[in-house]
């Protein structure tokens, strides 16, 4: 089984930086693909980032490109989203996601293993 757990939420500004970590336990994470999904209040949960195993092909939304940076650091089991120049349209709840190949997909139903979420808040 694996385990996702984020963190690094909380309330922010418009245009202010956040970085939030996904650490996995549980099976192989240097294998999997990973992703970072959102849901916004009254939405239904949209992609924002993803990367293959290696960290070398990463995906983001038109939404957020340019302002944040998926990467992952193996050796320590762990996923990050780096957010900048924050929006209050990005107001969500953050989740990790993670699937046993290579393949990168952008949709929720190919991702089976998932967090909890992290709340992200960004007034205006």
């Amino acid at each position: 089984q694996v385990q996702l757990v984020e963190s690094g939420g909380g309330l922010v500004q418009a245009g202010d930086s956040l970085t939030l970590s996904c650490a996995v336990s549980g099976r192989i994470f240097n294998s999997y693909t990973m992703g970072w999904f959102r849901q916004g209040p009254g939405k239904e949960r949209e992609f924002v980032a993803a990367l293959n195993w290696s960290g070398v092909d990463t995906y983001y939304a038109d939404s957020v490109k340019g302002r944040f940076t998926i990467s992952r650091d193996n050796a320590k089991n762990t996923l990050y989203l780096q957010m900048n120049s924050l929006k209050p349209e990005d107001t969500a709840v953050y989740y990790c996601a993670s699937r046993p190949n290579g393949v990168v997909f952008t949709t929720t139903n190919q991702y089976p293993y998932w967090g909890l979420g992290t709340q992200v808040t960004v007034s205006s």
